[in-house]
């Protein structure tokens, strides 16, 4: 997520270190380069216009710390003005009672209808009633089906019905069973045609939603804001789910989608699982940007993925220095749960930093772990040289794996329990979920 920009972005910052203060001229020429890499992010040319002005009025005032570096006067100016192109406060789904109704609408390939899931599970404490309104599309609601009857969250689909008549009985049924909240999938297209804004219209004006939501895709860059945009004119929007930002290296969708529709990016969608949908924070989407890490974010997706009392139990065989192979395993374990690693690793302030994790890598690692005794495992100081050998061979490796996983693990094991000490767990119960 926002990889190219984040790294040139970094490089810009990196040369200001050597700087003793900040000047005009290396404002501008600063500015230069990170103009051109938010337009190479393909975000929209008079937003990043904006955007530089910004910055630059404000670098070159006195708004500044002065008792901090050039670098880091510049990073923290520029995380400001990146909040506010982002939409300045969280902007979360509203809940209306005594019934809830949201209209998500969007192109047929934005992942609209596994949105509509994603959206219900988030939501699942309301009881919703999931619409099936893609009257076209048949894999649609067949699709809509086999996702609820996976999060075990009703369905409800008249087949051969008009969306209006199909409306009337969804909240007829809603009403009489308890639900609190409505989520209604609707039909789109590959473009945006005359046909499908007025049966949309004709929809919302049945529905009568509380909010009505717009579904799109962030890897098509700024043809996903201008679709929003009409979407926009057309429906009055309240807000839009913008998918597939894992996959968006650029980010310029997210950067320009705010100050161009003037509408809020409520939620994001950052992976294919079913618990891949985030509430969107400008303030910790920036930092993202700026390899300023998302603790917050990340400890959220612990406490909520997570097994809670076997973080804790990890945690003080941490601070015990009792931790063994078999825990690194589950640690591993653990991990998985949260994400893609690197997405994962991208949460961590200066993580974007290290070399990249080959995910395969953890495959291997399993594999050489899987091959040892619980001997071995429980004390790794007795591996030998021909436990080595066995270990390799029964694991499809080398020794040389081996040896690299063992040294490693030495050097985790020290890490894991300085970063243990540091009192993190006290202070915040939550972060127990990292498993320290």
């Amino acid at each position: 997520m926002f990889n190219r920009l984040g790294d040139k972005l970094q490089h810009v910052f990196k040369k200001l270190k050597g700087e003793g203060a900040l000047t005009e001229k290396n404002v501008v020429d600063a500015l230069r380069e990170v103009r051109l890499a938010l337009l190479e992010a393909d975000v929209n040319f008079q937003v990043v216009k904006e955007f530089i002005a910004r910055v630059k009025e404000k670098a070159i005032g006195q708004e500044v710390l002065r008792s901090i570096s050039p670098g880091q006067q510049i990073v923290k100016v520029v995380h400001d003005e990146l909040v506010v192109t982002l939409g300045r406060k969280t902007s979360e789904i509203s809940l209306t009672p005594p019934m809830t109704r949201i209209l998500v609408c969007g192109l047929q390939g934005s992942g609209k209808t596994t949105t509509v899931a994603k959206l219900a599970r988030k939501l699942k404490s309301e009881n919703p009633l999931l619409v099936a309104g893609d009257i076209y599309r048949p894999a649609a609601v067949t699709q809509l089906k086999v996702l609820g009857k996976q999060l075990d969250i009703p369905v409800f689909h008249e087949p051969d019905a008009k969306p209006e008549k199909m409306i009337r009985s969804a909240v007829g049924m809603a009403r009489d069973n308890g639900h609190k909240l409505i989520i209604m999938d609707t039909a789109g297209r590959l473009h945006v045609d005359p046909d499908m804004m007025a049966e949309l219209t004709r929809v919302k004006e049945a529905f009568k939603p509380t909010e009505t939501l717009l579904v799109a895709d962030a890897m098509t860059g700024q043809d996903a804001v201008r679709i929003a945009v009409e979407f926009d004119k057309l429906l009055d929007v309240d807000g839009i789910i913008l998918t597939k930002l894992d996959g968006d290296a650029r980010g310029g969708a997210a950067l320009s989608m705010r100050i161009v529709t003037g509408k809020p990016i409520k939620m994001i969608g950052v992976g294919e699982k079913i618990t891949d949908l985030e509430v969107f924070h400008p303030d910790r989407i920036a930092s993202r940007i700026l390899d300023m890490g998302d603790v917050l974010t990340l400890v959220e997706k612990a406490a909520e993925s997570l097994d809670q009392e076997q973080a804790f139990k990890m945690r003080e065989k941490m601070l015990k220095n009792n931790f063994t192979f078999e825990d690194f395993l589950e640690q591993l374990k653990q991990i998985k749960k949260l994400g893609p690693l690197e997405q994962v690793m991208g949460m961590i302030p200066g993580m974007n930093k290290m070399p990249k994790v080959d995910e395969k890598e953890l495959v291997k690692v399993e594999a050489i772990i899987n091959s040892m005794t619980r001997q071995e495992r429980l004390r790794p100081k007795i591996i030998n040289g021909s436990r080595r050998k066995r270990i390799a061979k029964g694991s499809g490796t080398k020794v040389n794996d081996v040896n690299k996983l063992l040294n490693q693990f030495v050097m985790v094991r020290k890490m894991m329990k300085k970063f243990s000490k540091f009192g993190l767990g006290k202070g915040i119960p939550n972060l127990r979920g990292f498993g320290i």
